[in-house]
């Protein structure tokens, strides 16, 4: 059986690092997208790869180049709002535009991520719909892509084995596939999604009290990592909520459907809330240390992005700390991202010059090379806001910074 060709429609931030990653496993890959310019994804490894597998890349603006694919992914980005809830119509008109092209025996995949019961509505032949769980993380998206854990596969009945041309293509990133019924499998990812939050939500209530009673956190997380229940891998760094869209979503589609089917989602309400108060611990903090007493003291901001190694803004802690900030006067930096020509400096250390105090709010590789001392030499002040420690603590004291970070006194 020759392999099959792959087919990807939505060049955003999963469909471009899925076409890149089916590429570099050795199909032919037809990437679509609706314009003939591509958002700009900004992504570590994306740009080469792209460029070694141009051979097997096919990007096109024609949906009739899908047509001789034996495999189509839905893979768009689902756009969400301010409170988590997904626009799917853009979803459901690219798969009607799709399904107008789709070749007799080709298979339509929904890869992007859609709620419960979305798959099975569509009017598409069961033995040839599934829906495929993403693994998208975005700074990781392209290694994960490549490097999935396992393949959580939705179908009409799991109890038929997949098609040769699909399980082609999953076998050959060599991990396990898991194949269940549509409804789980869009649960599922949810599920992932709500562990992680849970975890995080722990670490960020567990840091605060640190930060209150003189213990460290950094000193109890190796504990927890040994406890088999837990484990190496778990989340459990504290951060300043969460953020990006994709978290936020799941736990808006859990709300909706407990209100719909009359369960108890009270949980999931406190992790939101728990969230937005993290969320605003740089604001609260640089206002009590400093801004109080200084009301025209210059604030430095490293960091504009959701997260490192990426371009996104979608619910950036950051900027939602300069929303609270009001009429401060700010110094930015991002390696990525630019809010304001006026504002946005070029270099770190250029943002830094002159100000009273530094919050560093997105962990970018970057900073962490900066020596601590060129920092001290900038600015006026000395208070660091570094709630992810990117700035190495004993450097940074012994330099004469007065560092404040998440889970420490």
């Amino acid at each position: 059986m020759s392999r099959p060709v792959i087919g990807f429609a939505g060049m955003t931030h999963l469909g471009l690092n899925s076409a890149a990653a089916a590429a570099a496993r050795g199909f032919d890959v037809v990437a679509y997208h609706p314009s003939p310019d591509r958002p700009k994804i900004v992504e570590p490894g994306l740009d080469e790869c792209l460029q070694q597998q141009a051979k097997r890349l096919h990007f096109t603006s024609s949906l009739d180049a899908l047509s001789r694919c034996d495999l189509v992914y839905i893979a768009a980005d689902v756009p969400t709002d301010d409170a988590g809830k997904s626009d799917l119509e853009p979803i459901r008109s690219l798969i009607a535009s799709v399904k107008r092209v789709l070749g007799d025996k080709a298979l339509l995949l929904v890869l992007c991520q859609v709620p419960p019961g979305f798959t099975r509505a569509l009017d598409l032949a069961p033995e040839r719909l599934y829906y495929q769980v993403e693994t998208l993380v975005f700074g990781r998206a392209l290694d994960r892509a490549l490097n999935p854990e396992r393949f959580i596969v939705g179908c009409a009945d799991p109890s038929v084995p997949l098609p040769g041309s699909l399980k082609a293509f999953l076998d050959a990133f060599g991990c396990p596939i898991l194949p269940m019924r549509y409804e789980s499998a869009e649960l599922a990812k949810i599920a992932i999604n709500c562990c992680l939050v849970s975890s995080i939500s722990v670490a960020n209530t567990l840091a605060e009290l640190c930060e209150g009673m003189g213990a460290d956190w950094s000193e109890i997380v190796p504990a927890l990592k040994h406890d088999k229940r837990i484990g190496q891998h778990a989340y459990l760094a504290p951060g300043l909520g969460i953020a990006g869209g994709n978290l936020e979503r799941d736990l808006a589609t859990v709300i909706h459907f407990s209100e719909e089917l009359k369960t108890d989602a009270s949980v999931v309400k406190a992790w939101l809330a728990n969230s937005r108060h993290r969320r605003d611990w740089a604001a609260r903090r640089i206002k009590k240390i400093l801004l109080d007493k200084n009301p025209t003291a210059v604030i430095a901001i490293w960091g504009l992005a959701y997260k490192e190694n990426t371009h996104s803004t979608k619910n950036s802690p950051s900027l939602a700390t300069i929303e609270q900030l009001g009429g401060a006067k700010l110094r930015l930096h991002d390696p990525v991202v630019r809010i304001s020509k006026e504002k946005t400096l070029e270099t770190p250390i250029e943002a830094v010059q002159g100000a009273d105090a530094l919050l560093i709010l997105t962990p970018w590789p970057q900073y962490r090379e900066i020596d601590c001392a060129d920092i001290v030499k900038a600015m006026r002040g000395r208070i660091v806001l570094d709630p992810y420690a990117v700035l190495n603590p004993g450097k940074a004291k012994a330099a004469g910074l007065q560092i404040h970070t998440l889970g420490h006194a």
